[in-house]
């Protein structure tokens, strides 16, 4: 297949980079955490076969720059903007017709928002993991780890706040050590560099407005056909990252998409992936005659 296509979005404030693969509807995916396009360029290709794949770095990450002097001070960042951001890239890559969308983690927080601004933009949105902690029934403690993850990155820099942000999401048990990192893909090593050089957005300016985001359930509840909260089948015992697509599904009235892996599922196994999000996205949506997803289940921790 050829590599795919770059090109530029000037938007309020920044300038995107996006990258376009394949042919066909749209399928827009939003990355998350202190990834870029790359993070999907394992699954970049299968999705390819039968959609337009558009990615792209959101803005102040990789190479997509703010606008102004680089070493200017900066607020936190928005998710409405994001997700306005998001909309600008479908209305020049799909004017006038609806897309599908995929976000991860921060970027499934990119996508809620995205459907309940835009839903006439969409056909289905899939938000895999977002990190929404003001969903969960106790959103105290995981409020309280993100803001010292923070602290500790203002403090002792990001290698530190990474170790403790492990930490803190390891199978939601306090004490026990993270998971060892998992050798990526061929296809996502390039963009590793990068990410590491994005992680003082991410950890400074990303994480704790994202995660304390509230959706606007009023607004998704009528387009709850359109969503697909989801959440992967290593991630139940976490909290933070499975509760809230659980609890998101529950309040919403549409049912819970378990996808193989964990939360880094995407890049850790991106053609497992990617099937399976070839298989969602073929079901009609829900309310339409479809069999209802996995039902949600109450946590019990």
């Amino acid at each position: 297949m050829k590599p795919p296509r770059t090109g530029t979005l000037a938007v309020p404030g920044a300038t995107l980079h996006y990258e376009t693969l394949g042919s066909g509807p749209v399928l827009l995916l939003i990355p998350g955490g202190a990834g870029d396009a790359g993070v999907y360029a394992g699954m970049a290709p299968e999705l390819a076969t039968r959609y337009t794949v558009v990615s792209y770095d959101p803005r102040g990450l990789s190479r997509s720059p703010l606008d102004g002097p680089v070493d200017a001070p900066r607020a936190d960042e928005e998710v409405p903007v994001w997700s306005d951001d998001a909309r600008r890239l479908l209305d020049l890559l799909s004017p006038g017709e609806e897309a599908v969308v995929l976000g991860c983690s921060s970027g499934a927080v990119v996508a809620v928002e995205l459907l309940a601004r835009y839903p006439d933009r969409l056909r289905r949105v899939v938000a895999h993991e977002p990190p929404l902690l003001e969903l969960l029934e106790d959103p105290a403690p995981h409020r309280a780890l993100f803001a010292e993850v923070r602290e500790i990155f203002l403090a002792e820099g990001a290698d530190a706040a990474m170790t403790r942000l492990g930490e803190g999401l390891a199978d939601g048990s306090a004490g026990q050590a993270p998971a060892r990192p998992t050798e990526l893909p061929p296809e996502i090593r390039e963009m590793a560099a990068r990410m590491h050089t994005n992680l003082p957005v991410f950890l400074g300016r990303v994480l704790r407005p994202f995660s304390s985001a509230v959706p606007d359930l009023a607004a998704l509840r009528p387009v709850a056909h359109k969503l697909v909260p989801a959440a992967g089948r290593d991630s139940r015992r976490q909290l933070p990252l499975y509760g809230p697509a659980e609890r998101l599904a529950e309040l919403v009235g549409s049912g819970l998409v378990e996808f193989p892996g964990g939360h880094l599922a995407a890049v850790e196994s991106p053609k497992e992936f990617a099937d399976h999000l070839l298989t969602v996205l073929d079901r009609p949506a829900a309310g339409s005659g479809a069999t209802s997803p996995r039902t949600p289940r109450p946590w019990t921790g």
